[in-house]
């Protein structure tokens, strides 16, 4: 089944590539995930990816540890380099091209990020992983999707999580949470739900981009998103 979206960008955690593990990657779901990134790139959609690093360091901690928040985001911003240069692999490995771009320079080990050439990438048919964030402190990787999602004219945000969509509470901590299948951006902000932060919907919401939420749980579940198959909440703007 063909996508609805000719071009998306998809939110990667650093948390989602450890697996079952406590920190670091986990080759298994490393490869899975790339596998899924690949087949859905074979649709025919151009995709870019924007990793986190929460596996392996997460400026906001690093700040509660005494760590000025400047230093321990630009750690973290290093932290999604090395997760997307180990997802170009994977990638690759799986049989697509991909190329990783770090909007923190590092010429030495990945393409520096520009918008020219992350779009020259996209119309290659390569994926695009794009790590560092947004090259700034103080700003998180959702906002880093909604800004890449917005210069590079997304038609869609797929945020990878580990539930299948958006409650009205943890489910988790709260069994009688409520899930919902669609939601406004004003409705989400609303309601307090923690979804993406404050930047990164006021970006979307400007741009009008939708934001696809789901589980990145299941094999081949980002394919399955852009169908418009499996469960997932969309928030629209």
């Amino acid at each position: 089944m063909p996508s609805a979206w000719k071009r998306a960008v998809v939110k990667l955690s650093g948390e989602a590539l450890m697996g079952k593990q406590t920190h670091g990657l986990d080759q298994e779901t490393l490869d899975r995930i790339a596998a899924d990134l690949a087949a859905s790139a074979k649709m025919g959609v151009e995709i870019a990816v924007v990793v986190g690093g929460g596996n392996f360091f997460r400026g906001i901690q690093g700040a509660d540890k005494g760590i000025d928040r400047a230093r321990a985001d630009s750690i973290g911003m290093l932290a999604t380099v090395m997760n997307g240069l180990a997802l170009e692999h994977a990638i690759e490995k799986a049989g697509h091209p991909a190329r990783a771009l770090s909007a923190v320079p590092m010429p030495y080990v990945c393409q520096p990020y520009s918008r020219q050439a992350a779009l020259n990438h996209l119309g290659k048919g390569r994926i695009a992983v794009l790590a560092g964030g947004t090259g700034n402190p103080f700003f998180t990787t959702d906002t880093g999707a909604a800004l890449r999602g917005a210069e590079l004219s997304c038609d869609a945000i797929l945020k990878a999580t580990q539930v299948d969509g958006v409650y009205s509470a943890d489910p988790k901590k709260d069994p009688s949470a409520t899930r919902y299948d669609k939601l406004t951006q004003g409705e989400a902000i609303e309601k307090r739900l923690e979804i993406m932060d404050t930047a990164a919907f006021a970006l979307a919401r400007e741009n009008r981009i939708p934001i696809i939420v789901f589980s990145i749980q299941e094999p081949g579940a980002i394919q399955a998103a852009l169908e418009g198959k499996g469960r997932s909440t969309i928030v629209v703007p």
